[in-house]
């Protein structure tokens, strides 16, 4: 063994086994890359340099680890890397014994002169020593250097490589470098390192193609340098990406750089995320695409939180934002906290949506687009929120303070209730500091949510008149409310007559009707234009029903309040008010004086007008401490006129805010004051008044103001619309504002704020509202509303958004829907979304023409789209008939705000195609094949759909059973074919596999036909049923059979036939393949069902196994058999035993007492009596399983065991019966108690003679004897006839062996026939046994049973049998039926024998002592090599009397194994019998007289051929067991007695060794023989099959003298032997040739001999019907030494005339012995393999023979002579070696 250390990078693999361990290094680290799908020429190359290569020209480097090698610790290898010319470099190599032995070695120098050492050739190593060899190198040239040093051990050599290198440049890279994985349109990066190994500065310069860079690209590294390389992956696609990246290093500058490869692999993948609701736990819902806010308050704000999850295995990036969109969106509402990031594999982020809702009463409507980078598509999210405002109510609208005395007060509560939740910003707009005779405490606050406040009233008149005021609630957000406050004020001159609200009432009724409220009230009762109602309330004519029926809004009606009644807007519709104030809002801005002096009062006129037709009395509210004044304070007012008053501003301190709400009160000044008279309420009107008193120069207050919200958006539709803003004083000092048109006075002029200037005190606010109406030319941006603060440079912005936008739908698709096709009659769906583009919530209404309303449909059909929101509409296509449409129906939309105004309309464009839609099947004939009954079986038929159009369809199925046996009722029995589904789908050209589930409930054979019906729009059924498939199944049970059985131990004698009737198995095989019931199905698995140690049977089928019987301590008897699998399916089986059916029950509650059937059964199953193995298995589709019953013949006496053989759904109890005799017992066995004879014709006049078998159990023989008294019976009940007669009532039977009783069956008439016969046993029992017969008329018969003569004719298919475990030889038939023959006929059959072993030869020889008169069985005895095969010719000799056969003909069989050893044992004894004898040994002194001797029994014959002598030489004496003592020698003490007596009983024991017991074999025969005549008329064409021949003659009787009559056996085989030697040599003799080619023109006649006197024909062989006369032996043997007689007479008549004729032809026997012969070397060589019976015959074109060309004499009979000769030869060569050569 050598090893070479070529490098140290040489892989250890390559290294012997044994050394591998010793040499192994330290490993190297794994490669990081967890897969490597590189090429096998590339691992291969790789696998050197794990895990890094190294690049350059020479890539070694001296190893500076040691191995270990045959115990000896070295280096592998010295390598010279720094030298130079003309020098000496030394290195040592060291060698360490680390063994514990002595080590010696021998040493080989190098072999070049370049390296030098000085070493003995002989090193010797003790343990732990070492040895030290300098080595020395002397270079000559500037190149490379190799050579070794060899040592040769007692183990082995192994070499040391010494080697000189250049420097050189040389990288370590890594293999391969595997990046982490990575998302598409991503990177991922890592880092490796590059090393420099070499003493050179190396230069290097990467080079890589995409997706793969290296950074840095270049570099200079100087030596052992290393330098980190980042690798970064970015991928375009989800791929696997291998690239190789090469790196150029050298000499900078230099071109030829060498270059080293780095395997760059990534994974890229396509990333994936999802949205989800942390909160939401259905799977159906995570994935959601809304998210729904609910409701919230204006001014607050909600989050959500949203899970963005990343499912896929890379870390995907991503992005958050809105959604493109046409919509222009001024604010959002919604935000997010988080716009983009990165989520690792599996990993998740958590996102916060706010939504903060700005406009009441509306819904929001946001999509978020969730984009992934590298994703294939977006992921949407909708954001929807509504938002709610406060919902105010005053507990009562009106307030009646009643009659106040003139400087009185009265206060009155109402709660203000807010039932939103919401918190409510709410203002009275009334002067509630003392201006006023009305105030309400608090003016202004907040009212929280689902709340309310109380507010206190007070009505302080001054002057004696009625007061009515409509105050006005201002509520942020919502609409204003209103409260009515009246009260009456009476002095001591005046008491005008009090207000009450039935007066408002009736005011408001009379003014909506245009009536005058002077018309009295009789008057309004006259004209009959009121009447009363419930409450006793005047109301006008048609009123009653509508009366609170305002034609003007809340913000109408306070507008026309602010505004002093007149607002052009608010009474555009009705008619003109009563009074009007004007202007209605006054602002003292002009600057004071350094003091307070009339100069310092400003006064403005105001005007106010009398729009009645009546006389109006003014009057002020007066307040003495405001600076405010009026004048004058009161006056009248004639119709139709105006009058104008003084408002003057005297403020009473310097530097400071004044504001007021100045109010005027009209009533009519002649209106009566009577009770008749329709009283009219006052009016009033108010005058907003601001000023300032700072001086000039002085600073005015800073103002602390803010103004919610900012902007202010209108809606974008050219209608009149409010809105709502809180101005708030934040600061501590009052602050003043008024709005300042100067900035944009265009577009200042179109927004109205009411009010447009007022003081707020400090901690208030005031609501301001907007009116406008929006235009198109307005901005989209909005403009800005300036409110100078505190009559100052402060300003306040206020941004208002008022522009009209178009309404605007987007229909998906350009306006254009396509469907695909669609089926006639069927439905087809598709979703259409459309989306509102503008800000203005839409009411939509889909519009189709009536006649395509049955083409289309729409849902929803009708809807509301708030902005910004998609809606997804599905529309239904049903065609009608078969062609294109093309339909237009039309969407109408609207603003929600203005139904019936502004609506627009779009047409959509719909294309679809009506098609036929059809479904096929894929297989006409879908074949299940076989299903195992009462089981579940899923199938799949596929269906087609060819047709351009999806098809939607329902299944039916018919049912119909193919077996023609079976009666059933269609309608009742159960379907045994179920859909999964009945009703489906297919779209166009594609395939569905049909579900469907197979449940069969009996065996049968089923076919289903399947049928389909298609289906319209609505699911009913449109088209006739249509046959589509076909679906076959076989319901079968698990079914087992016994093909074949055979016998061991005891009953290894009887024939298969006896066996097979002990074990009742034809009954077996009957119940085996019997049906299933119901019942059975349900107790299919095998359970434990009984608490008695006896179960109970519930099996309906029950056998009675009987083992038949055998002395005591006989051997086992043994049945084996061959169960075979005939089905399709797996056959599970169990043999259940009595213990395995019982339940384990605890101890306590086992009883005590058994019964006597228990006691049989425990004593069964303890001792092993009945043993069957194996137990249970399984039996795949034509499997065969041997299982083996025993019975061990222990105990006396008959023992019974009863055994479950379960199946499927089956269970058959097996009563297992086996009887044990006593020594001397003698016992008469029957097979079966009931024996049927075959049916004979009763024109037959010489029925056939049948048999029937007695066995003989015992060990002793036995007489038997049939008792006649029935039969004579019998025969005296017809007329004298014998029905049935036994030809040997008595006789003797042998132990263990069969006599036969001869019976002949005559029946008289077509009948069957019942005889119960006593057959008895000397000294014994008698057992009756009953025998059937049938008589059949032949006519009858003739016509319904045709007659049968041929063999192979059976019930069953044949089914090829295989040997049983254990057997050694196996015959290829064991039973032979020849069918029907005639009498006096020859039949042969040929079988092999074919030996089964492997390695052992086996000797046979067939016994026909038995059946010797009518069977010969040729070769009769041999040998057969292991694996060889043997032809054996059976030839058949009937009788002259028609008799039905049942021969059991046995084979015996030894190997050549047990022969030998028996040899072997044989020498041994018959050497230790020798030693015994002449020498003894001394060990005792009373050694009695009494020794062992060796006891020579008489040998059994071995029914064998004889085999050569053995050898002279003995082989060793055989080895005994021996003590210790004995072992030892002397040293030990001696022998005990009880150890002497062992030994004197071991010596004694000795006995001479007997023959192996030959394996038998049984080979059972069949005939029937039948006389010539009836022969010849049932089948005239089969009689020249047979010859006639005379019946062989037992042994003893007189047989014709012949020249090979008394040659058996050797003598025989030798005079063979001689002959054929004789003939072959007179064959190759030439003399004898040219003689034969003399006589050959000489014709050839063969004398045909006369036949012997007793050789019968057909015509001669009928017996006499005489013997059926009750005759006896004697009279029997009289005639057929008659019939001899006259069969010889008549032969010898017609002699001459046959001699005759036959005088020219060859003998018949000579020719069927020559083609017997030539046939059954054909069969041989056909086993062989030598022959191939089944090959095409080939016939090959001779050349034609010229006719012109004659051959000679000589020249002919040369060549005839030639061909001869072959012929013989080749005939010669083909025979077997034991079949002779025919010579006759």
């Amino acid at each position: 063994m050598v090893v070479t250390f070529e490098s140290y990078c040489k892989p250890l693999s390559t290294w012997p086994s044994a050394m591998l361990a010793e040499a192994r290094g330290p490993e190297p680290s794994p490669s990081r890359a967890p897969w490597n799908p590189s090429t096998p020429a590339q691992d291969s190359k790789d696998s050197q340099i794990h895990p890094r290569q190294r690049g350059g020209k020479n890539r070694g480097k001296a190893s500076s680890q040691r191995s270990c090698l045959f115990g000896l610790e070295l280096n592998p290898e010295l390598v010279w890397e720094d030298w130079e010319l003309g020098r000496e470099f030394t290195k040592t190599l060291v060698l360490k014994n680390i063994h514990s032995k002595l080590q010696k070695l021998h040493v080989r120098p190098p072999v070049s002169k370049f390296f030098a050492t000085i070493t003995p050739q002989i090193v010797v190593l003790s343990p732990g020593t070492s040895f030290s060899m300098p080595i020395c190198f002397r270079p000559l040239q500037r190149c490379e250097y190799e050579d070794c040093i060899e040592f040769d051990g007692k183990d082995g050599s192994f070499q040391v490589c010494l080697r000189a290198i250049i420097p050189c440049h040389a990288l370590e890279v890594p293999d391969s470098v595997l990046l982490p994985i990575c998302a598409v349109q991503n990177s991922s990066k890592t880092k490796f390192l590059l090393k420099n190994v070499s003493k050179l500065q190396t230069h290097f310069q990467w080079k890589c193609t995409a997706p793969f860079q290296l950074s840095p690209e270049q570099g200079l590294l100087k030596p052992s340098q290393e330098c980190p390389i980042t690798a970064i992956f970015r991928p375009q696609e989800a791929l696997v990406y291998q690239k190789q990246a090469s790196c150029k290093f050298g000499d900078e500058g230099d071109e030829a750089k060498s270059c080293c490869k780095v395997l760059l692999q990534g994974l890229a993948k396509y990333p994936f995320i999802q949205l989800r609701d942390p909160g939401t736990t259905d799977e159906k819902e995570q994935c959601g695409p809304e998210l729904h806010f609910g409701s919230l308050p204006i001014g607050q704000s909600l989050q959500k939180p949203i899970e963005v999850f990343n499912p896929s295995p890379v870390t995907a990036s991503f992005s958050l934002s809105r959604s493109s969109s046409e919509i222009h969106l001024l604010d959002s509402e919604f935000s997010c906290d988080v716009t983009e990031g990165k989520v690792a594999a599996g990993g998740s982020l958590r996102a916060l949506v706010t939504y903060t809702p700005a406009e009441v009463d509306t819904v929001s409507v946001e999509y978020l687009s969730l984009k992934c980078s590298g994703a294939l598509n977006e992921t949407p999210l909708k954001l929807i929120g509504n938002c709610v405002g406060p919902n105010v109510s005053l507990t009562s609208s009106v307030l009646d303070f009643g009659c106040v005395e003139e400087g009185g007060a009265v206060v009155q509560t109402v709660e203000l209730v807010n039932s939103a939740p919401v918190e409510a910003f709410y203002q009275w707009d009334l002067d509630c500091a003392g201006n006023s005779v009305f105030s309400i405490q608090p003016a202004s606050g907040t009212v929280c949510p689902h709340s309310r406040i109380t507010l206190q009233a007070v009505y302080k008149p001054t002057q004696p008149l009625p007061h009515h005021r409509r105050v006005t609630c201002i509520i942020l957000h919502r609409d204003p409310i209103f409260l009515d406050l009246i009260g009456t004020c009476h002095s001591e001159l005046r008491q005008p007559v009090t207000l009450k609200p039935e007066h408002l009432v009736l005011y408001k009724l009379c003014w909506y009707r245009r009536l005058n409220p002077q018309d009295t009230l009789t008057a309004v009762q006259q004209q009959n234009k009121g009447s009363f109602d419930r409450e006793g309330m005047l109301w006008p004519e048609g009123e009653q029903s509508d009366h609170a029926q305002d034609k003007r809004t809340p913000m109408e009606e306070y507008y026309e309040s602010c505004l002093g009644c007149m607002d052009p807007l608010s009474w555009s519709s009705l008619s003109s008010p009563p009074i009007s104030v004007e202007p209605s809002e006054l602002q003292f801005n002009q600057v004071v004086a350094s003091s307070l002096s009339t100069t310092s009062t400003s006064s403005q006129p105001v005007s106010i007008t009398n729009y009645t037709t009546g006389k109006l009395r003014l009057v002020w509210t007066a307040t003495p401490e405001s600076p405010f004044t009026v004048s004058p304070s009161s006056c009248d007012l004639a119709p139709l006129k105006s009058t104008s008053f003084r408002v003057t501003y005297d403020p009473k301190q310097l530097n400071t805010l004044h504001g007021v709400q100045l109010e005027c009160f009209a009533y009519y000044k002649d209106s009566p004051q009577v009770e008749g008279c329709l009283l009219c309420p006052p009016w009033c009107v108010t005058v907003r008044v601001i000023g300032h008193s700072f001086q000039q120069g002085k600073e005015h207050f800073m103002p602390r103001c803010s103004l919610q919200p900012s902007r202010v958006v209108f809606p974008a539709l050219g209608v009149l619309s409010y809105r709502t803003a809180l101005f708030r004083n934040c600061g501590d000092l009052p602050l003043s504002f008024r709005l300042d048109h100067s900035s944009t006075p265009a577009l200042a002029e179109s927004v109205s704020v009411v009010p447009s200037c007022g003081l707020i005190q400090p901690g208030k606010h005031q609501i301001l509202t907007l009116r406008t109406t929006p235009s198109e030319d307005g901005p989209k941006q909005g403009f800005s509303l300036h409110l100078q603060l505190n009559a100052a440079k402060d300003t306040k912005k206020l941004t208002v958004v008022s522009v009209v936008e178009k309404l605007c739908i987007s229909l998906e698709g350009d306006n254009r829907l396509h469907f695909q096709p669609t089926a006639v009659g069927s439905r087809t769906r598709r979703s259409h979304h459309i989306r509102n583009l503008c800000r203005v919530p839409l009411r939509f209404q889909w519009s189709i023409p009536e006649p395509d309303q049955e083409l289309i449909c729409v849902e929803p059909d009708a809807g509301e789209l708030h902005p910004n929101e998609s809606s997804v509409q599905i529309w239904s296509f049903s065609p009608l008939c078969e062609k294109s449409y093309t339909l237009t129906p039309t969407l109408s939309f609207w603003p929600i705000q203005t139904p019936g105004c502004n609506e627009s309309q779009l047409t959509l464009e719909v294309v679809g195609l009506g098609s036929k839609g059809l479904i096929e099947a894929e297989k006409t004939v879908v074949d299940v094949g076989d299903i195992l009954v009462g089981s579940c079986q899923v199938i799949q038929v596929p269906l087609v759909n060819n047709s351009p159009c999806p098809v939607s369809f329902c299944l039916s199925v018919q049912q119909m059973l193919l077996d023609e046996d079976l009666t059933y009722d269609p309608g009742t029995e159960p379907k045994a074919l179920r859909f999964d589904c009945e009703r489906e789908t297919i779209v166009s050209h594609s395939k569905v596999l049909l579900r469907s589930t197979v449940r069969p409930h009996r065996r049968a054979q089923y076919l289903w036909t399947i049928s389909c019906q298609m289906l319209n729009s609505s699911g009913i059924v449109c088209s006739p049923p249509r046959a589509v498939c076909e679906v076959r199944a076989k319901s079968v049970f698990p079914t087992l059979r016994v093909i074949d059985v055979c016998g061991g131990g005891s009953v290894g004698r009887l024939s298969k036939v006896h066996l097979w009737k002990l074990f009742s198995l034809d009954s077996l095989n009957e119940h085996m393949r019997s049906n299933t019931s119901p019942a059975g199905l349900a107790y299919r698995t095998t359970t434990r069902n009984s608490l008695s140690s006896s179960p109970s049977v519930f099996a309906k089928a029950t056998l009675d196994c009987n083992f038949s019987a055998n002395p005591m301590n006989s051997k086992s008897s043994v049945f084996v058999l061959m169960f075979h699998n005939p089905g399709s399916i797996p056959v599970d089986w169990a043999f259940l035993f009595p213990a395995d059916q019982k339940l384990e029950m605890e101890y306590w509650a086992e009883t005590a007492q058994f019964s006597s059937t228990e006691l049989s059964q425990m004593k069964v199953e303890d001792n092993h009596l009945f043993v069957i193995s194996p137990r249970s298995g399984t039996l795949l589709p034509g499997q065969q399983r041997a299982v083996q019953f025993t019975y061990s013949h222990d105990f006396v006496g008959t023992d019974r065991f009863p055994v479950t053989l379960k199946l499927y759904g089956r269970e058959i109890l097996l009563n297992l019966e086996g009887l044990t005799l006593e020594k001397d017992t003698p016992c008469l066995h029957f097979a079966s108690r009931q024996h049927v004879f075959t049916s004979v014709s009763i024109e037959d006049c010489t029925p056939p003679k049948q048999v029937y078998e007695l066995n003989n159990c015992g060990a002793v023989p036995l007489r038997y004897e049939v008792d006649v008294t029935a039969l004579a019976q019998l025969q005296v009940d017809n007329f004298n006839h014998p029905v049935l007669v036994c030809l040997n009532p008595e006789g003797e039977v042998l132990p263990g062996k069969t006599a036969m009783l001869e019976w002949i069956f005559s029946p008289l008439e077509a009948k069957v026939y019942h005889m119960d016969v006593s057959i008895s046993v000397q000294g014994g029992d008698s057992t009756l046994v009953r025998f059937e017969g049938c008589g059949f008329d032949s006519p009858t018969l003739a016509s319904t049973k045709p007659f049968k003569c041929s063999d192979t004719e059976a019930s069953e298919p044949c089914v090829k049998r295989g040997p049983f475990p254990g057997q050694v030889v196996f015959l290829s038939e064991d039973s032979v039926s020849l069918g029907s023959i005639p009498v006096c006929s020859r039949s042969s059959r040929i079988f092999f024998l074919t030996n089964l072993s492997h390695t052992d030869s086996v000797h046979y020889k067939w016994d026909e002592q038995s059946c010797q008169q009518v069977v010969q069985i040729r070769p009769e005895k041999g040998v057969l090599c292991p694996e060889e095969s043997a032809l054996c010719v059976l030839t058949f000799t009937s009788t002259d009397y028609p008799t039905c056969y049942q021969l059991d003909v046995t084979c015996q069989m030894i190997q050549e194994n047990a022969l030998t050893q028996h040899r072997d044992a044989l020498q041994s004894w018959e050497e230790e019998k020798e030693r015994r004898q002449n020498d003894f040994t001394l060990t005792d002194k009373n050694l009695t007289e009494k020794q062992g001797v060796l006891m020579e029994e008489e040998p059994v014959s071995v029914p064998v051929e004889q085999r050569p002598p053995l050898r002279k030489y003995k082989t060793l004496p055989p080895i005994f067991f021996r003590s210790c003592c004995e072992t030892v020698g002397s040293i030990c003490t001696k022998m005990t007695k009880a150890e002497r007596g062992a030994q004197r009983e071991t010596a004694k024991s000795l006995r001479r060794p007997e023959p192996p017991q030959p394996a038998l074999l049984h080979l059972g025969l069949t005939a029937h023989s039948r006389r010539p005549v009836e022969y010849l008329a049932r089948l005239p064409e089969q009689h020249r099959r047979f010859q006639a021949v005379r019946p062989r003659q037992p042994e003893g009787t007189s047989c014709p003298a012949g020249p090979l009559s008394t040659t058996h056996g050797l003598e025989r085989d030798l005079t063979m032997h001689v002959l054929t030697s004789l003939l072959r040599d007179i064959l190759e003799d030439p003399a004898f040739i040219f003689s034969l080619n003399a006589l050959s023109p000489r014709p050839i006649i063969y004398q045909l001999l006369p036949p012997a006197p007793d050789s019968p024909t057909f015509s001669q062989l009928a017996p006499d019907p005489q013997i059926l006369s009750g005759g006896t032996g004697q009279q029997k043997e009289q005639r057929d030494t008659a019939d001899s007689e006259g069969a010889a007479g008549r032969w010898r008549d017609n002699s001459p005339t046959q001699s005759t004729v036959l005088a020219e032809h060859a003998p018949a026997d000579l020719s069927e012995d020559v083609l017997l012969n030539t046939l059954q070397n054909l069969m041989m060589e056909a086993v062989r393999g030598e022959l191939i019976l089944t090959a095409h015959p080939r016939a090959v074109t001779l050349p034609p023979v010229c006719t012109s060309r004659k051959m000679s004499k000589a020249m002919a009979r040369s060549e005839k002579t030639e061909r001869m000769k072959r012929n013989l030869q080749g005939h010669k060569s083909q025979r077997p070696a034991n079949i002779p050569f025919p010579l006759r």
